[in-house]
């Protein structure tokens, strides 16, 4: 057996749970399907990760029966879905039709209440209801790198200038903003006018579907309502950013710059699009021939590849089309912290590692010293060649008030951490400074946001680690200050964490364990195209942008070999990435974890080159609990002369702990392979096994030692000739995924005076109106593929009697969550249901009741009484007000689990979604 190696960068997590876990107890009765799968998805939203990003009253309903895509056609998919509206309105149920997809996903987007969409579920015909949500983009940050040196980076400047591939006639569809049609660097005329250049040189296809003022997060009529056009330009710049680092030709040069592009805008100037317009556009771009289509986009945490937009994107890839999407920015939360379309099975996700050099604004101080700096979202910028007295912040790191200053243009610095950077903001401003600099407590670049109720009026800016240090020290030399300068114009300087795994860039795996992302790419801090309207160009920091990059390779590969299907794209990609060392602790000498940079930093120019593949691509081993893992490597040689392979491994840092702080460790599986090499003749095949296995074990305080049970650990298999490295990614979590405590925190709570949550005392009153209702506190530390709501009567001495109906309570039914990023509520509206899913909602009377919340654990058995976990919430009492409607389905409604959001010094701005 192997024992855990030391620890490079351990962490704890503080968690408590409030209720009765009863795990060991008889099998409670199942609610819903066997188990969850794409074929039943959730009624209501996904609490882990899409809680607050619902859009009230707004539904998508798969229907029976193949879209076109998938061989069907669609005529007979519009069948289908009219036969089961027919059947919900004959049932009484109250649905409004919206769009009809047949293209990549066969279904309706509807309105309905909460209650019919329960009802709508169990309409013949109906393979599952998803809630629509909201998906946001990312925002800037303002360093100033030029793109070429990302280009280096992967040798995308190597394949157009010296092998000569720029992409020419390959369609990409960007599905985003929209795109800057005007700009010079697209073909356009340069000048900003929405109805001219389009369709254009290299725009050529695109629909506008939602108009400028939309925000699918507004509760203003005006604003949520899409009012879509033929205009598919670009005003908020993301999409257009995207577009120039896939093939930008002018002013910035993308990776592939002949490409002809469709633009499929789905986010106005501002604000958030949904997943309904989303999978709209990649019906139209699948219609109009796309051979790429890029999503910068997803909903991050939301692990399982079982939602619309992942679905329709697999499909796509069935279909012939290269599909590209970025794996998303919470890699500050931890494992699993990926998102949804980017865990679909079929695309390619891709991790972000940062630029290399870039050209930056800085800052110059009296003893020489010159610092970059980068600005911040939610306060003003420095003025060029204005001149600060600096001093130094207290340990508190601006947490706590600071002293005040004690003059007219000083400037203080901290160290981001403990709080967010709004508060360190708002407590410099308060403190009479002028300006605050915050210096990372880690290598890289702080991607920050100020924003937050109070406005910051003072330029707040971010410096990287090493230059904070050297700022301290120069004020602690000189007595307690220095002058500083913000300088005129920007110039170069090297990135420390250049080709290092950027800190945003998120962990997988996906929940049923597949291994997420597929490869990695330049994402941080990249200077592209922006509108014309908005200065031309502009810096982006994300996963957004190290998606298009790999898009823009893809393009580079199917003008070399037009004859590779979308499989085969991912497969050379992979087999030709290079494996990067963990930016974390450079001097471990180690890899950086497998889950999170995937094959590692794609490496253009041997793509282009290679003649040799290795299926599969990777390897998901799945949990350990199963044993050994028996792979069969298939090596295809293309070229004219046999080639030998020498079979090796390497290891990546595994991760190990609470998901939402891992910690790092040396881990390293048990790999063995039928030979120590491969010969595989010209033109053809030959075949190798490798056996991956894991038995890791630790040591508790007593000295007793146990299995180790979720960490996720992994390496790649490596296939050595004279002249190539190839690789394979293989990762898997150890020991028993369903021995993972799943719930972290389970309380009744109730909303406080201050909108805050406070826990309830057992018997606590509600009165269920004016949001005086319980609400059910709970954190998911893992993915879980269920979750039930149940409701009991109360026995005197607090403990569950009787259920309120005979055959089964279902309150709350969720399938397939993930883990959260923060503490999740449900509400009872104190309703429940009766015998089946079409079941008229009915009320409770007033008395006392305990809610029951059940979990099935991830990929569980719902038979093995091992895999649930059972939560009995303290008891409550029900006392309806004067004249409150106790009639059922008519009180104050269950409302949608809302997410909080994570704002604190560990995210910087674009960390929420890619």
């Amino acid at each position: 057996m192997r024992a855990l190696g030391g620890s490079l960068l351990a962490a704890a997590l503080c968690a408590g749970t409030v209720g009765t876990a009863s795990a060991d107890q008889a099998l409670p009765e199942p609610i819903g399907p066997a188990a969850p799968s794409a074929e039943a998805p959730s009624i209501e939203e996904m609490l882990a990760t899409l809680g607050d990003d619902v859009l009230a009253g707004r539904w998508l309903v798969e229907v029976e029966g193949s879209a076109k895509i998938q061989g069907g056609n669609a005529a007979k998919a519009k069948q289908a879905q009219d036969k089961v509206v027919a059947a919900a309105k004959a049932e009484g149920i109250a649905v409004t039709v919206g769009k009809s997809y047949t293209n990549t996903w066969n279904g309706v987007a509807v309105s309905a209440s909460k209650a019919d969409a329960v009802k709508l579920a169990g309409i013949a015909g109906v393979k599952g209801v998803y809630p629509v949500v909201e998906v946001t983009k990312p925002a800037e940050d303002a360093a100033r790198p030029d793109i070429d040196y990302a280009r280096t980076l992967t040798g995308a400047d190597v394949a157009n200038e010296e092998l000569g591939f720029t992409g020419k006639d390959i369609k990409v569809g960007i599905i985003d903003s929209g795109i800057d049609y005007n700009h010079p660097d697209f073909g356009g005329s340069g000048v900003n006018a929405e109805t001219r250049d389009f369709p254009g040189e290299r725009v050529k296809w695109g629909h506008d579907y939602v108009g400028d003022v939309y925000d699918a997060s507004s509760d203003d009529p005006a604003i949520n309502t899409p009012k879509p056009d033929q205009w598919p330009d670009d005003c908020g710049g993301h999409g257009t950013h995207v577009a120039g680092i896939v093939g930008a030709d002018g002013g910035v040069t993308g990776v592939a710059p002949d490409v002809e592009f469709g633009a499929y805008r789905v986010f106005g100037c501002d604000g958030s699009s949904d997943s309904e317009i989303i999978i709209a556009a990649m019906d139209q771009a699948y219609a109009d021939g796309m051979d790429i289509v890029n999503m910068s986009l997803g909903a991050s945490l939301q692990t399982w590849p079982t939602y619309p937009t992942a679905t329709a994107a697999d499909r796509l890839v069935d279909a012939g089309v290269v599909v590209v999407v970025s794996q998303g920015n919470s890699g500050t939360s931890g494992t699993f912290s990926g998102g949804a379309p980017s865990v679909a099975h079929n695309v390619i996700s891709v991790g972000s590692v940062d630029n290399s050099e870039y050209m930056a604004d800085y800052i110059s101080t009296a003893g020489g010293v010159e610092t970059p700096f980068m600005t911040s979202t939610g306060s003003p910028e420095p003025t060029p060649g204005a001149s600060y007295t600096l001093v130094a912040g207290d340990p508190l790191n601006a947490c706590a008030p600071l002293a005040e200053a004690t003059g007219e243009g000083q400037a203080v610095i901290v160290d981001r951490g403990t709080c967010s950077f709004h508060l360190k903001a708002l407590a410099a401003q308060v403190a009479g400074y002028d300006a605050v600099i915050v210096a990372n407590n880690a290598p890289g670049v702080i991607n920050m946001t100020v924003e937050g109720a109070d406005e910051i009026t003072i330029p707040a800016v971010s410096v990287l680690q090493a230059d904070g240090a050297a700022l301290k020290a120069e004020i602690a030399a000189n007595g307690g200050s220095t002058t500083i300068d913000f300088s005129e114009e920007p110039k170069r300087f090297d990135n420390p964490t250049g080709g290092y795994q950027s800190d945003f860039s998120s962990y997988g795996l996906a929940a049923d364990l597949t291994l997420k992302p597929d490869v990695s790419a330049p994402g941080g801090s990249i200077y592209s195209t922006y509108p014309l309207e908005k200065k031309g160009y502009a810096t982006l920091g994300g996963t957004s942008m190290a998606a298009p990059h790999v898009a823009g390779a893809a393009a580079l590969l199917l003008e070399a070999r037009p004859d590779l299907d979308p499989y085969e794209v991912r497969t050379i990609l992979a087999n030709t990435a290079n494996p990067f060392t963990w930016g974390t602790l450079p001097e471990a000498g180690v890899a950086e974890p497998v889950h999170r940079q995937g094959a590692g930093l794609i490496d253009i120019p041997h793509a282009l080159t290679t003649t040799t593949t290795v299926t599969p691509h990777k390897i998901s081993l799945g949990e350990g609990e199963a044993g050994p893992v028996t792979t069969t490597l298939t090596v295809h040689n293309a070229s004219d002369v046999e080639v030998t392979y020498a079979l090796d491994v390497e290891h990546g840092v595994a991760t190990y702990g609470p998901t939402d702080v891992p910690g790092f460790y040396v881990l390293d599986a048990t790999v063995e392979f039928s030979a120590d090499s491969i010969t595989v003749p010209a033109g053809g095949t030959a075949t190798a096994t490798v056996v991956i296995s894991e038995d890791f074990t630790d040591t508790d305080d007593n000295g007793v030692e146990f299995k180790v049970h979720g960490a996720i650990y992994g390496g790649w298999i490596t296939l050595t000739s004279e002249t190539e490295q190839l690789v394979v990614p293989f990762a898997g979590l150890s020991g028993d995924y369903q021995a993972l405590q799943a719930v972290e925190l389970a309380a009744l709570t109730y909303r406080n005076a201050n909108g805050g949550l406070s826990v309830a005392a057992p018997w606590r009153t509600f009165t269920m109106v004016d949001g005086d209702i319980p609400l059910i506190a709970l954190y998911l530390g893992v993915p879980v593929s269920g979750l039930y709501v149940d409701v009991y009567k109360a026995n005197p001495d607090g403990t569950k009697g009787a259920k309120v109906h005979s055959n089964f309570i279902n309150y709350a039914t969720e399938f397939d969550l993930g883990r959260m990023g923060a503490v999740a509520t449900i509400a009872w509206d104190g309703t429940y249901q009766g015998n089946s899913g079409n079941s008229k909602l009915r009320r409770v009377a007033e008395g006392s009741y305990v809610l029951e919340l059940r979990v099935l654990k991830a990929l569980g058995d719902p038979t093995n009484p091992d895999h649930w976990e059972t939560y009995d919430l303290a008891p409550l009492t029900i006392d309806y007000a004067d004249g409150a409607d106790t009639s059922a389905g008519n009180g104050p409604g269950a409302g949608n689990p809302n997410k909080g959001k994570d704002n604190n010094s560990g995210k910087g701005k674009g960390k929420g979604k890619p």
